[in-house]
């Protein structure tokens, strides 16, 4: 396996793990800037009040792409599969 491989290998490991992972970090950002407006225009200073709902909103983002980051997974390990002669020469 050539030095090429081996990067061309880790970079679309690294695109699968940010394009899977992006929904729930993006999700949970702008929850987390929506309670944060709200609990600075409202002064409540309580460290707690944002991890409900970035669990729920999260929970509902797995809910809803779940089958599509099950999708890219599995399509991507049937890729490693697949080629895993290639990868151990």
């Amino acid at each position: 396996m050539s030095a090429d491989m081996v990067v061309n290998l880790m970079s679309e490991t690294l695109y699968l793990i940010i394009k899977v992972s992006a929904p729930m970090l993006l999700v949970s950002l702008v929850v987390g800037l929506v309670i944060s407006i709200l609990q600075t225009v409202t002064s409540i200073q309580e460290q707690t009040l944002t991890f409900v709902p970035k669990l729920i909103s999260i929970f509902l983002v797995l809910m809803i792409a779940g089958n599509w980051i099950l999708t890219s997974i599995v399509e991507y390990m049937e890729y490693l599969f697949d080629n895993f002669n290639a990868f151990i020469r």
